[in-house]
């Protein structure tokens, strides 16, 4: 390749090498195999006594560098990358190695930091007439180097480092610009290279997080899976089975935190829209003035701040599944939008008059009664019919203690991995203090007790920090009235009233006084206490 260009000049054509080298550049992804192929390709050529490249890169070995007393600036410097070339002596050392005394060149220092200080080409076209640019003639003369050209490898105005050849005959003006030529694609094709590794790097990152995220999303969604057997979770899970399959409509009641959007997202699991996305939109923390942009979307220009085109909840979910949780927080005044789409399949974005049709199966959710929100004048009537076509009420945790065991636990090992905790499990006593409380929070409340719990395990053992426990729903007791429903308790009922409540404690620990959970637990009193009032009051256990 340069061998035809200094032996044919001016009338220089460019040969199948040098196709074939540029080519063989454009294919390179990697950059150690951009700089490979550029050295290697150049140091193929018969005239071509040796290639190398430099990049710019940190300061690394300041304190050992050959060329430290020289150095200006010890922030950045040149980095020998690849080398390659041919000895006239077979005894010579390889020209592949890149740790010798030019490993490192301070920019602006000799002439290849010269060339990367002020990003000019440093040519020398017969060493032989200018000796002084060689600094060690012995080398020069040994192997018949005659030219050398070193070249700037810029790309986008960025110095990205130095291109150098020495050749074994003077340099041509044409190989000169061929040499440029080669310089401007290696420094394009190591900025690629670079964005191209960093994409790479990026994407398994990314893959890494995601994994991460979706496994932090699975259990941050607290159910993983719908979890329980009382029969009102068999219920739930038969009403799913019957409308899941269907187009209709569901609107899911409950407390708060008893698990509603994964009902929703059971029913979506299990239709035939399950292929296609299921879209949340929690319409209690979407403002008043943004309702309309959320669920339509709008046009940009439509409104100050409206820079570009946005699609809505109703697009992003066609063909899928639409959840509008905490559905009774919609204002009366666009609700009537929202029942035309139900209705008719059709919406038009903010902004703009063209109608879009959409396809979407509907999701409601909410822990209001949306029966007295319609008499109340809150809450459009034709609206709530539309939606409850089919009504499926999830019971609050307290009507079904019989799935506490079976969440707790999963709970627990979610948690145990999520903090990096050894726990032991829970205990009899542990149950039993959690099915003792009355979950006004619900399964989200449960999660939070238990996590915290985990987080202040200091023994592999659990203690739970419930407040005061309260008779819970339905659940008759035999203890005496309350002073303040009496007004004054005799000593006698008071009495009686202690000894009931002791008897209740240790009925519910299985008798067991010491330890988390156990009675004395429950009771916030001290065992050597718990135990001598036990043996005043003459309490045996059952037999």
């Amino acid at each position: 390749m340069l061998s035809s260009m200094a032996a044919l000049g001016d009338r220089m054509n460019v040969s199948d090498a040098l196709k074939d080298l540029l080519l063989e550049i454009g294919r390179q992804h990697s950059l150690d195999a951009v700089l490979r192929v550029v050295v290697n390709g150049l140091a193929s050529e018969e005239l071509v006594a040796m290639a190398r490249i430099w990049l710019v890169r940190p300061g690394d070995i300041c304190a050992t560098c050959p060329m430290a007393t020289e150095c200006p600036d010890r922030s950045r410097c040149l980095h020998l990358v690849a080398s390659a070339g041919k000895s006239l002596h077979s005894s010579a050392p390889a020209w592949s190695r890149i740790d010798g005394g030019f490993r490192r060149f301070p920019l602006g220092v000799r002439k290849v930091g010269r060339v990367a200080a002020t990003s000019e080409c440093v040519a020398v076209r017969d060493v032989q007439r200018d000796p002084e640019w060689v600094v060690d003639p012995e080398w020069a003369r040994r192997e018949g180097i005659r030219g050398f050209e070193g070249q700037p490898l810029v790309f986008n105005g960025e110095i990205l480092g130095v291109l150098a050849i020495f050749t074994r005959a003077p340099l041509s003006q044409h190989c000169l610009d061929w040499l440029r030529m080669i310089a401007d694609l290696v420094a394009a094709s190591i900025a690629n290279a670079r964005a191209f590794e960093e994409i790479q790097s990026l994407r398994t990152q990314l893959e890494l997080e995601n994994a991460y995220l979706r496994e932090e999303v699975s259990d941050a969604r607290a159910f993983g899976e719908i979890v329980g057997q009382s029969p009102a979770l068999r219920n739930i899970i038969q009403q799913i089975e019957l409308v899941a399959p269907t187009d209709a409509n569901v609107l899911i009641l409950g407390e708060s935190g008893t698990g509603k959007e994964l009902v929703a997202q059971e029913i979506h699991r299990r239709s035939q829209r399950q292929t296609r996305a299921m879209v949340r939109v929690n319409c209690a923390s979407v403002p008043r003035e943004l309702y309309e942009s959320e669920f339509f979307g709008h046009a940009k220009g439509a409104f100050t701040g409206a820079v570009r085109d946005r699609a809505g909840r109703f697009e992003l979910a066609n063909g899928g599944t639409l959840l509008l949780d905490e559905v009774g927080e919609i204002p009366l005044e666009l609700q009537s939008k929202l029942l035309r789409v139900l209705q008719e399949g059709t919406y038009e974005r903010i902004g703009e008059e063209k109608t879009r049709e959409v396809d979407v199966r509907l999701v409601a959710a909410t822990n209001r009664d949306l029966k007295q929100e319609v008499d109340a004048g809150r809450f459009r009537q034709d609206l709530f019919y539309r939606l409850n076509v089919f009504p499926i009420e999830v019971p609050p945790l307290r009507r079904r203690k019989e799935d506490i065991p079976l969440l707790a636990e999963l709970f627990l090992h979610n948690a145990s991995r999520r903090f990096n905790r050894s726990i032991k499990g829970l205990s009899q006593a542990n149950i039993l203090a959690l099915q003792a409380y009355d979950w006004p929070g619900n399964v989200r409340e449960l999660l939070n007790v238990i996590e915290r719990a985990v987080i202040t395990s200091r023994s592999g053992a659990v203690r739970f920090d419930l407040p005061q426990t309260r008779p819970a729903e339905g659940r008759k007791t035999d203890t005496a009235p309350t002073p303040l429903a009496q007004g004054v308790m005799p000593d006698s009922a008071m009495k009686r009233f202690e000894r009931d409540n002791i008897l209740a404690a240790l009925n519910q620990t299985n008798w067991r006084v010491h330890g988390p959970g156990g009675a004395a637990d429950l009771l916030g009193v001290r065992p050597t206490t718990l135990a001598s009032r036990i043996k005043r009051m003459g309490l045996t256990r059952p037999a």
